[in-house]
């Protein structure tokens, strides 16, 4: 070393400095590639994210070889930091004693190291992590197969070590998304896409997770028409109806014998011998859903069986509600029809709702967290929280929301008001 001038020990010590920081800024960069747009060049032929993607599969490996590097390079510029230190107290360049330039050039070097070589480059990584990846891979990949065996001893005794609290590095499954990860994901991507488009693919992913009984016509609401009633009573339903399909049944909605779709009877309701018997003559076979059948299964379903609407059942066979193919598709698009909504915001930021609402629909619309996994509607959550049927006017904190009872009628809620977060 003391045949090498102080200029050229300065000029390696920069190079390494460079070096740390090629490393230190690669791992990062490497790290932190989006993984799904790396999947994408991928699938593009990006030479750079193939060779990334391939070092990425032995995370172990690659970090083994950047960290073996990383070192390498810092111990050496530490080495030639006090190379130089001697030097300059032995040429007469600096009066320090020797305890004095070596304690100035750690601290100087690690200044350097870490503004230079460490924070600079691993923000830039992480701001822009494909500048520096896709470069760093096609070094990588010649560099790990000529150190592999100091790589597979690194590896070998970190993996021993991590055995010993517990880790087994080679079982490790690779981390996948799970569905609330997913829609997270979904809903944070507002800049690349409508919002309508949003909620469609939030309402794909909401399929697996609810049941026909979070959307159901309650068994209270289903308009049906009963064969015991007179025959001019049922020529008024079916001309007044505002659904194309309907339950018959006698006396009890748990009796049903069939589905009606009114475009096969309107045009026999004129003819003088239009009876009883005409109807029963052209239902379908009524389609009973239990109540706990996920939403996906019964698209499926829907779909398998050629049918629009179905009876949902309890364990016992009574009837439930009542649930629709046009149901099953508002929870992926939305209403599809223009209606009242049952949600509407107030200019002060409050929302008068209909009670009637299904809490998930609410949650949906408000971006809310409010509990799913008991009562369906807003009114029964609110009759659970309070275990009372409230008197209009009365102010409650529903978990954590703050809401005033607007309407209500003997057992039942009407309208409720929530007020903004405080």
């Amino acid at each position: 070393m003391n045949d090498i001038s102080l200029s050229i020990l300065f000029g390696i010590l920069i190079v390494l400095l460079i070096l740390s920081a090629f490393f230190s800024g690669s791992e990062t960069a490497l790290m932190t590639l989006n993984r799904y747009r790396l999947l994408h060049l991928v699938k593009q032929k990006h030479k750079g994210a193939i060779k990334a993607y391939k070092l990425l599969q032995r995370p172990d490996r690659l970090m083994g070889l950047i960290l073996l590097g990383n070192n390498f390079v810092n111990i050496g510029a530490s080495s030639l930091a006090t190379v130089i230190a001697m030097r300059l107290i032995n040429e007469g360049y600096v009066s320090l004693s020797q305890e004095q330039i070596i304690l100035a050039s750690t601290a100087t070097l690690t200044f350097a190291v870490l503004i230079f070589s460490e924070v600079t480059p691993k923000t830039l990584a992480a701001l822009k992590p494909e500048i520096l990846a896709y470069p760093a891979a096609w070094l990588y990949t010649p560099l790990l197969k000529i150190l592999y065996p100091f790589v597979w001893i690194v590896n070998l005794i970190s993996n021993l070590l991590l055995r010993v609290v517990g880790v087994n590095a080679s079982k490790i499954k690779k981390d996948q998304l799970n569905k609330d990860e997913l829609k997270s994901i979904v809903a944070d991507a507002e800049n690349l896409m409508p919002a309508r488009y949003q909620n469609m693919l939030l309402g794909i992913l909401d399929l697996e997770s609810a049941s026909v009984e979070d959307i159901m016509t309650p068994r209270n609401e289903i308009l049906g028409i009963d064969l015991e009633e007179s025959l001019e009573s049922i020529i008024r339903q079916i001309q007044s109806s505002p659904h194309t399909r309907l339950p018959i049944y006698k006396k009890s909605i748990d009796r049903v014998i069939g589905f009606l779709h009114l475009r096969n009877l309107i045009p026999l309701i004129t003819r003088s011998d239009f009876d009883k018997q005409s109807i029963t003559e052209n239902l379908t076979k009524p389609f009973f859903i239990p109540e706990s059948t996920p939403l996906h299964k019964q698209i499926q379903s829907f779909k398998a069986e050629k049918l629009r609407i179905g009876l949902v059942v309890d364990e016992y066979g009574d009837v439930q509600g009542l649930v629709t193919l046009d149901d099953l598709l508002q929870v992926i698009v939305g209403e599809l029809v223009a209606e009242e909504a049952d949600v509407k915001e107030q200019s002060d930021g409050s929302f008068l709702v209909d009670a009637s609402v299904t809490v998930r629909e609410l949650n949906r619309i408000t971006q809310w967290d409010l509990p799913t996994e008991g009562p369906k509607t807003l009114n029964g959550l609110i009759i659970e929280y309070m275990e009372t049927i409230p008197e209009p006017g009365v102010s409650v904190r529903l978990h954590g929301y703050p809401l005033e009872i607007i309407k209500c009628n003997e057992n039942t809620i009407k309208q409720v008001k929530f007020y903004p977060k405080k």
